[in-house]
């Protein structure tokens, strides 16, 4: 699958600016935490946890810059793809969740360490929390607002990014990668890939991210199919949402 044709530079732009303005507002994150934040129960809300006004900014530009580069991209939208996509996406995810779940199961307290800490065995309680608001109307827009990110935001943005760009700049760099095709199998582009995309993550997600990553490989490769790779991680991050909700597990998203 070969991108529409378009100048290679403007190509390379509607590829990487979404991801690169998406993660400037987590380092803005950081900053306005760093500057605004105030871990105190009488703190007002924008104050309590930042994210909560963050996020949703972050959300309209992207989906914005997502809008405007729209015609550079190429899916290929499958039906039988994005079936076996959402199959991936399921089992990709129930990879990421069972450290936290095992950690439950076996009657775990505290921070683990050893072999727990690094395959990411922890609690994960702590984190993005709708219920911080009281108002219905102030925790559904918070809900909704959170899983529009991850479902749709993330989901095109590192998809595109990873896949779309990444996949190829690796294969050639010092060329048109352009023309690489899409969805090529190489060990090299497996392991920047899936290194750069494990390293995105905190280190408690890490093995989770390579196994995730991994699969997202498989699919990738196997299917030829950007639209795909959308469903799998859209799929996968609406089932954690879900598990984060109903097991207060927060710290996953």
């Amino acid at each position: 699958m070969q991108p529409r044709k378009a100048d290679p530079e403007r190509l390379t732009r509607a590829h990487v600016i979404p991801f690169a303005v998406f993660m400037i507002f987590l380092i803005l994150l950081q900053v306005a935490d760093s500057f605004v934040g105030w871990n105190n129960p009488s703190a007002p809300w924008w104050q309590e946890d930042v994210a909560q006004w963050v996020y949703p900014i972050q959300v309209v530009v992207v989906l914005g810059l997502l809008g405007y580069y729209w015609r550079y991209f190429t899916f290929n939208w499958n039906f039988k793809w994005s079936l076996i996509a959402v199959a991936f996406g399921t089992v990709g995810i129930g990879f990421w969740l069972l450290p936290t779940t095992l950690y439950d199961a076996w009657g775990l307290t505290g921070e683990t360490e050893g072999w727990m800490k690094h395959l990411g065995v922890a609690k994960r309680d702590e984190g993005f929390d709708p219920g911080m608001f009281e108002h219905p109307i102030a925790y559904w827009t918070s809900l909704l607002l959170r899983f529009l990110r991850a479902v749709v935001v993330v989901a095109f943005v590192e998809e595109i990014f990873w896949r779309g760009f990444v996949m190829r700049f690796c294969m050639d760099w010092e060329g048109n990668y352009w023309k690489q095709p899409f969805g090529r199998a190489h060990w090299k582009n497996y392991l920047i890939v899936t290194i750069l995309f494990m390293s995105a993550h905190a280190p408690v997600d890490w093995a989770a991210a390579m196994v995730y990553g991994s699969l997202t490989y498989i699919l990738c490769v196997w299917s030829k199919n950007l639209g795909a790779c959308v469903v799998m991680h859209a799929v996968a991050n609406l089932l954690m949402g879900v598990y984060a909700m109903a097991y207060g597990k927060y710290g996953l998203w």
